[in-house]
């Protein structure tokens, strides 16, 4: 088994995600800089960690979507490897196009940190799998451009088929159907607010989010 977690200028927490899926899995992880052309071989997870690529100039994920790694992050996940993006990789997914929809500043125009509960909205998926039926969770939000937004037929379209993940118990920032993360159409990119990557042990007050990585390899 083998993960990769892509480093922007201005990525934070890429760190944080490499020490998370380790812990997790046991399994090592490999650091790959944005202006890379190609991945390791043979990998089963890529992440795309949260942080403020680029100083968020243009939109939040707007220039590292133009990355030369993401080609290779595309071919990728064409390929069928699993795809995580996490608060600022989520942002970065949707402007690479990968996921539908995008994210926009919080309603309440503050940035929202603390400990946040979710549902498992899809249990059936490569990425909750392994919650076996759980239906709340406890991770990390920490956005200020956390409001996910889609119009009317991408929202109709990505309800009707299942790729809405994770919803929002307490909605903190406004996103349409308290969505928090969703996957593509295919099952293998997962993007989030929430951070899993802070909520891999008891000590940080929640170990949900190693069962996410978890079940990612077991689905491998």
């Amino acid at each position: 088994m083998s993960a990769a977690v892509i480093v922007f200028p201005g990525s934070n927490c890429d760190r944080d995600c490499k020490v998370a899926v380790e812990r997790s899995t046991g399994e090592p992880v490999s650091m790959v800089w944005h202006a890379e052309t190609e991945l390791p071989q043979g990998l089963d997870l890529i992440v795309i960690p949260g942080g403020f690529s680029y100083g968020d100039y243009l939109r939040c994920g707007a220039m590292a979507a133009q990355s030369p790694v993401m080609q290779a992050v595309k071919k990728a996940a064409d390929d069928g490897v699993a795809v995580v993006g996490i608060c600022n990789g989520f942002q970065i997914l949707c402007e690479a196009g990968m996921l539908p929809g995008a994210l926009l500043r919080n309603k309440g125009l503050k940035y929202v940190c603390k400990p946040i509960a979710l549902t498992v909205a899809n249990g059936q998926t490569r990425f909750t799998a392994g919650y076996q039926g759980q239906r709340e969770v406890t991770m990390t939000q920490g956005n200020g451009d956390g409001n996910f937004f889609a119009d009317a037929e991408t929202l109709a379209r990505i309800e009707g088929e299942g790729q809405v993940v994770f919803r929002y118990v307490d909605n903190p920032n406004g996103s349409v159907n308290d969505i928090a993360g969703i996957q593509n159409a295919r099952g293998n990119i997962l993007g989030m607010m929430p951070h899993p990557d802070r909520a891999f042990e008891a000590e940080l007050g929640s170990a949900d989010g190693a069962t996410l990585f978890q079940s990612i390899y077991a689905a491998a």
